[in-house]
């Protein structure tokens, strides 16, 4: 991840954060799409734009851009703590360099988190797709593609904790139902199993990699061994809910548009405060949005 360097921290403090920064893992580049960006927003209006390759016949068939438009404006970040000048003087056991550590810790998955709320709130009215209804949704339609679902249910006995016949059925069925999701064109999205991911909340994290990972249940091979990977976001809450993704696209479920990176700074003993309060100040600040990107590579499932 890129970090700024103002040249304002102590070179331990400076080496601390970087080398924290460095060890955290994440997961939000492999599920979302880097989008650079220049301006305060962005527009996109190129999802679900491609045509599939035709027969030449009487010369080319230009087809522009669809008419929806989906503007979005960067948001700026920042997280700041404050040590007093006689702390820095009696840290003895290097608690000043948890703390940065932690720092580090947090801006680090901060896109995580974010992304993890938009799964959260994807069928929530306002959290939309580019085509004007949530993201997780009963009516999905641009162009030629009819309406389409990407929010299924699925009957446990303990939503919270579904059986491993539960859980594989589910699967199945997110499977199925996200291959078979079309573009406005009314062409295929999806057209092979590759580049799944399962991601669930920490209650659902072993009957899921036990879904993907186990070669053999009971006496028979498990036919769904080894298509998906199985991640876990904390900050998913609901414990009856699971997500399976399709990230080996050019455009992701989600979009990181990413204006400026993680710019680490500090006040300290030569400042205003540092001089009048004794008080030292070490943050982060940076500018992004984490999006929705194509609705049709992305399926939630929850029990009940």
């Amino acid at each position: 991840m890129a970090v700024i360097n103002t040249g304002l921290l102590t070179r331990g403090l400076r080496s601390e954060f970087l080398d924290r920064m460095g060890k955290v893992k994440t997961y939000y580049q492999d599920l979302s799409t880097r989008i650079p960006s220049t301006l305060d927003s962005e527009t996109y209006r190129w999802l679900g734009t491609v045509p599939r390759m035709r027969e030449w016949g009487t010369g080319r068939l230009a087809r522009g851009l669809r008419t929806e438009s989906y503007s979005v404006e960067n948001l700026k970040y920042e997280a700041t703590i404050e040590v007093d000048r006689d702390e820095i003087a009696d840290d003895q056991t290097g608690q000043i360099r948890i703390r940065i550590g932690e720092l580090a810790q947090r801006a680090a998955t901060h896109k995580d988190y974010l992304l993890g709320q938009l799964l959260v709130n994807g069928g929530t009215a306002g959290f939309n797709s580019y085509d004007g209804v949530p993201f997780f949704s009963h009516s999905h339609v641009s162009g030629q593609s009819g309406t389409q679902d990407n929010d299924i249910a699925c009957d446990a006995s303990v939503p919270s904790d579904p059986s491993g016949e539960e859980m594989r059925g589910a699967f199945k069925q997110a499977i199925g139902r996200l291959l078979s999701f079309k573009d406005d064109q009314g062409e295929p999205m999806a057209l092979s199993p590759e580049g799944l991911v399962c991601v669930v909340p920490p209650s659902m994290l072993y009957a899921a990699l036990e879904t993907v990972n186990a070669a053999m249940i009971g006496q028979t091979s498990n036919v769904l061994s080894g298509v998906a990977r199985v991640i876990s976001l904390p900050g998913l809450s609901a414990t009856d809910t699971f997500y399976l993704l399709k990230t080996d696209g050019v455009v992701r479920p989600f979009i990181f548009q990413d204006r400026e990176p993680i710019e680490f700074g500090a006040l300290a003993e030569e400042s205003e405060e540092g001089f009048k309060r004794e008080k030292w100040f070490f943050g982060v600040r940076a500018r992004y949005r984490m999006i929705y990107g194509y609705w049709q590579f992305a399926v939630r499932v929850v029990f009940n």
